[in-house]
């Protein structure tokens, strides 16, 4: 079938509103994307007449809300190549997988550990190891990036020792939309002995993740950048590297049994799900990734470059544009510096006119120090933009830096 994305686009009720007088242009997709219908009539449905708390029940509500969580565990498994459904852990989102993941290292840490970043980390992928430097002694190596906004692999690959303990990178950059070699970054890694967390929380919307091909030893994924609901997200892990890491949280659900002298934990996943979970966003989840599986995911890819390199074609000899990342095989993210504007102030701008992009330093700083910019504007593309979205953000674009000029 031949991707439509009107017909995509249509599914999604906050499209069709206006801001400021003007059809809604919605390219802030990096940040979050919204919502179809399949994802709010799933919430609804479930709020209305199948909620209750799961697992603890023996009741007829409690187990149709079980059922359902357990269904959307499965979805995810499916959706990243899992293996079973037992290696994917629910989490608040990104963030806390990884700082799940992060926190059981620390554990284990020794003074003088080393940890691999890349420049183009989020500060997501930043801050939970830097807690480690901070509290363990651990030393965090930064892999350097090329002017082109790809990763240096001859660099990382000398980073790489005896104390290398952990690999974590960004499968997309979400400033630059850069795709890693993560399989290869795996590679080394492994030869060195260190273990390897894919920050897929990019990468999982505009690429076909598939942790068993990548061989990581942890993938994260967050609902919300999914089509799916916020307050959810999910980390894949190897069935032994789960296994070694020891509980996140305490709680109900993630013991096995407790004593007043004893206790002991239960399997993963529940040994990292401790307390009531995100049962609706669960839920919410699996229905987006659902609804997203219907589409050919290469036919998607191939409608938002097609956006993005419109809006270059459109873009082209405009000399006071400075493009920030432009390499090869790239996602759909333009992120841009307009001489002589803020890009505060060319996002503020351009919302006068209906669009909605994103400025700032898009939580990686080390990356804007690298770049040499204090800040950027960012349009991300999805799967219900449409080429009448990306002439209305070139327009809006040049009207906004000729308020500057």
């Amino acid at each position: 079938m031949t991707f439509d994305p009107y017909a995509v686009r249509a599914q999604f009720p906050i499209l069709s509103r206006q801001v400021n007088g003007k059809p809604l242009v919605y390219l802030d997709n990096a940040a979050s994307a919204q919502k179809p219908r399949a994802v709010i009539d799933a919430l609804v449905a479930t709020m209305e007449g199948g909620y209750a708390n799961v697992h603890r029940g023996l009741h007829t509500l409690s187990n149709e809300a079980t059922e359902a969580f357990e269904k959307a565990r499965e979805i995810v498994a499916r959706f990243l190549n899992a293996e079973t459904s037992e290696q994917v852990v629910w989490t608040k989102g990104g963030t806390e997988a990884i700082n799940l993941v992060a926190n059981g290292l620390g554990l284990s840490i020794q003074p003088g550990d080393e940890i691999i970043v890349t420049e183009m980390e989020h500060h997501s992928n930043i801050v939970p190891w830097h807690f480690l430097r901070e509290r363990y002694g651990a030393v965090l190596k930064w892999a350097p990036i090329k002017d082109d906004g790809s990763l240096d692999m001859a660099a990382y690959a000398d980073l790489l020792g005896p104390r290398t303990r952990m690999v974590a990178a960004t499968h997309m950059s979400n400033v630059l939309g850069t795709i890693n070699p993560v399989a290869e970054i795996t590679r080394l890694a492994h030869e060195a002995g260190a273990q390897v967390l894919i920050d897929g929380c990019q990468g999982a919307v505009h690429g076909t993740p598939d942790v068993q091909a990548i061989g990581c030893d942890f993938y994260v994924i967050t609902g919300h950048k999914l089509f799916g609901p916020t307050g959810i997200g999910a980390l894949y892990g190897k069935a032994e590297a789960l296994e070694a890491l020891p509980p996140y949280q305490g709680g109900g659900e993630m013991i096995e049994r407790v004593e007043q002298d004893r206790i002991t934990y239960a399997k993963p996943p529940h040994r990292f799900e401790a307390g009531t979970p995100p049962i609706l966003e669960a839920i919410g989840l699996g229905a987006a990734l659902d609804w997203l599986s219907q589409y050919d995911r290469a036919a998607v890819q191939a409608h938002e470059h097609a956006l993005y390199q419109h809006a270059l074609d459109r873009l082209q000899g405009q000399n006071w544009l400075r493009v920030l990342g432009q390499a090869e095989g790239k996602g759909a993210l333009l992120t841009f510096a307009v001489e002589g504007a803020h890009a505060h102030d060319m996002a503020q701008i351009m919302d006068r006119y209906g669009v909605a992009v994103r400025a700032g330093t898009h939580c990686a700083e080390p990356l804007a120090k690298r770049l040499g910019v204090t800040s950027s504007t960012r349009a991300s593309f999805a799967l219900y933009n449409t080429m009448e979205d990306t002439d209305a953000f070139v327009d809006a674009l040049i009207k906004a830096r000729n308020f500057f000029v």
